[in-house]
């Protein structure tokens, strides 16, 4: 899934079931020597299109099934990619071919007789997200899933060439593999190419060798991560990826290149995985945002190891036409998200004091959230829950890592680790070609802790809704957990920052803005006396009226359609917890050296 920071839900098309087809209409005929033809230059940026041909051959009567995928691996949501398909063609030389459509993103060509046909359409590059395709008049973003059409029902090892067609000048920055002449490019299998994102157009581009393999960093607009700032990023990058390349003890690319894309526009942060690169969107505050990137870089670039490759079976092969819910999508995630963590702290880009902050605050994170179950917050995904529990996979899933990290290092008096079950797992099924199960996990978190059953963790914790043991598992690793309970002022509302200010996104029943009649949609303009200047106003409001009785008159000023409204609200104070975890300096030998075992990714020899 995507990694989401400071950025609300990205708007999906809600569609109806497909129209049913026998399978026998829905299985093309085969198809050989497939190459793509993509275009973006001056001319279509106009339009903000890119405009595709695909080329092929066939043989005999029966007819040519072709689809494009409904999803991006990767980004857990049916997006429907063909309602951005534009004047579709099929051709024989200069020939039109008959076709039709045999459900929303399929259409049947019948061949009449040719054997070497040409597919045509133009592309609407006009969404900002890491999913999609987005273009500027100098620039153009797209995915494979968005532009390459496959064949129903035949085999996805289909290889494939791949042309790009653009502006003298501009760059073209992809994971595929360089073909003979410039602007071509290769994959061996369908999976293969529609991994691979691409940026075209004017690009800041340089590259590194780290640990004996090279890093490609191209960025979007020129001059937006640049001087001091990209110094400060390929630093980071040298100080995470060996502790991250450790956890396997391989670097499965030849090259990696980050991809990333900087609007002022956009609300926060998002970025999306691949094999061998990975797509980030952010607002440009995030340069400055200290560690962020680096912990977004770090999730993005793990995922090549954990989900990429080592994949539940729920998710093995990949399906492009359907949903593939797993209940394992918190270990996809969430344990990516904490080997993140651990890379930024082994290689020295944050202290440990830093990971400390970091792990409290995702604490903090799941106590603000309805009590879920890992399992069903990562089935739920795919339909995009309201009730706020929708990304909990990522920041419980990591917590749940990090418990299971220290247990199994306390049950093998730290000799085995966390490390050593995805080693396992990445040995055992990825490189024999197959997806892991439930029980997989389970058995490999078992053996890692000698024998040490995790049932009665498994049913309250992660089948189970109660919350984490923090209290009786972070001593094990010399750390003291505290739990403080205070009254503060909240408004109840859930906001974003847009180009008009500050957007409620959401109101929570019975609180301040509900009762005073806040509507989503409506912008902040003044709580209280305290002035809406920017989505992060909570800690002024709340320290401006932590000292105030509850019930103290607290009129709201919102923007409405237009007319800015004021709202009589009454102040409300609710129960907030903060957590505090340190290092006990009275902790055992065996709680330092798993806590070390932690920080420096290293076991007991």
């Amino acid at each position: 899934m995507r990694s989401r920071s400071l950025v609300g839900a990205v708007l999906t098309l809600s569609v109806g079931p497909l129209p049913a087809h026998p399978q026998s209409l829905m299985s093309s005929a085969a198809i050989s020597d497939v190459r793509y033809e993509v275009t973006f230059d001056t001319t279509t940026a106009e339009t903000r299109q890119i405009r595709v041909r695909m080329t092929f051959r066939t043989g005999g009567a029966e007819p040519v099934v072709l689809s494009l995928p409904a999803w991006t691996p990767g980004a857990y949501e049916l997006s429907y990619f063909a309602r951005n398909v534009l004047s579709f063609t099929a051709t024989a030389g200069d020939r039109p071919l008959r076709w039709d459509k045999l459900d929303y993103d399929t259409w049947r060509i019948q061949p009449d007789g040719a054997q070497s046909i040409t597919v045509s359409f133009a592309y609407l590059a006009d969404s900002l997200d890491n999913a999609m395709a987005w273009s500027r008049p100098d620039f153009a973003l797209f995915n494979g899933t968005n532009v390459f059409l496959y064949a129903e029902g035949r085999p996805f090892e289909q290889p494939a060439r791949v042309a790009i067609h653009t502006t003298p000048g501009w760059r073209i920055a992809t994971g595929m593999a360089r073909g003979v002449q410039p602007g071509e490019f290769t994959a061996p299998n369908f999976h293969d190419l529609v991994d691979m994102p691409v940026f075209v157009g004017r690009l800041e581009v340089d590259s590194a060798e780290i640990a004996g393999k090279w890093y490609r960093l191209a960025t979007y607009p020129v001059g937006a991560l640049s001087g001091p700032s990209r110094t400060e990023f390929w630093s980071h990058l040298r100080g995470f990826m060996p502790p991250l390349i450790a956890v396997t003890a391989e670097a499965p690319w030849d090259t990696y290149t980050v991809m990333m894309i900087f609007d002022p526009e956009y609300p926060g942060a998002s970025a999306l995985e691949h094999q061998n690169s990975h797509v980030g969107v952010y607002n440009p505050g995030m340069v400055q945002a200290g560690p962020l990137l680096a912990s977004i870089t770090a999730h993005e670039i793990f995922h090549a190891w954990n989900v990429k490759r080592l994949r539940p079976a729920d998710l093995w092969p990949y399906a492009y036409d359907r949903a593939q819910p797993t209940t394992l999508l918190w270990v996809s995630e969430g344990i990516t998200d904490y080997y993140a963590d651990l890379g930024l702290v082994r290689g020295g880009v944050i202290t440990p004091a830093q990971f400390y902050q970091t792990t409290r605050e995702k604490i903090d994170n799941v106590a603000a959230t309805p009590a879920t179950a890992l399992e069903d917050a990562s089935l739920s995904t795919w339909i995009h829950p309201t009730d706020g529990s929708g990304y909990l996979y990522y920041p419980k899933g990591s917590l749940a890592g990090f418990l299971l990290d220290i247990q199994i290092r306390d049950a093998s008096d730290n000799r085995s680790s966390l490390d050593g079950v995805l080693r396992d797992l990445y040995t055992r099924f990825y490189k024999a070609g197959k997806g892991f199960t439930v029980d997989d996990w389970w058995q490999a978190v078992s053996r890692a802790a000698g024998g040490k059953s995790f049932e009665e963790f498994y049913r309250r914790y992660i089948d189970g809704r109660e919350p984490f043991p923090y209290a009786t598992v972070l001593p094990l690793a010399g750390l003291r957990f505290q739990a403080d309970t205070t009254r503060v002022p909240r408004l109840g509302t859930t906001t974003s920052m847009d180009s008009v200010g500050v957007r409620v996104t959401a109101v929570t029943p019975s609180s301040s803005a509900a009762e005073a009649g806040v509507r989503s949609g409506d912008y902040l303009v003044k709580v209280g006396d305290v002035s809406v200047g920017e989505a992060d106003f909570g800690p002024v409001f709340r320290t401006r009226y932590a000292s105030q009785p509850e019930g103290s008159p607290l009129p709201l000023v919102v923007r409405r359609q237009g007319q800015t409204l004021t709202l009589p609200a009454r102040l409300r104070l609710v129960a907030n917890v903060s957590y505090a975890i340190t290092e006990d300096q009275n902790a055992s030998a065996k709680a330092v050296r798993i806590r070390q075992g932690i920080l420096g990714g290293t076991v007991t020899r």
